[in-house]
């Protein structure tokens, strides 16, 4: 994952996005996964990068790009 790519992720029973690399979030928590992962699909396309999912709480590698990546549509 680069820096600034958007990642979805779960922390204390809700779901949030973000820019890799940075602490806060874009905009509230979701209760559910599907809201969440449609808000960071529309974040990153806007921002034409690529957005991840992060499956588990803390420290892992376990993600997954979600979708196509935006990067592959420029140029």
């Amino acid at each position: 994952m680069a820096a600034g790519d958007i990642e979805t992720f779960r922390q204390g029973g809700l779901w949030f996005n973000r820019i890799e690399g940075e602490s806060r979030t874009l905009g509230p928590g979701f209760e559910k996964e599907a809201e969440a992962i449609a808000a960071g699909r529309e974040a990153a396309v806007a921002r034409q990068v690529e957005h991840n999912l992060k499956f588990s709480e803390g420290p892992t590698d376990d993600r997954a790009t979600h979708g196509t990546n935006p990067r592959d549509l420029i140029g």
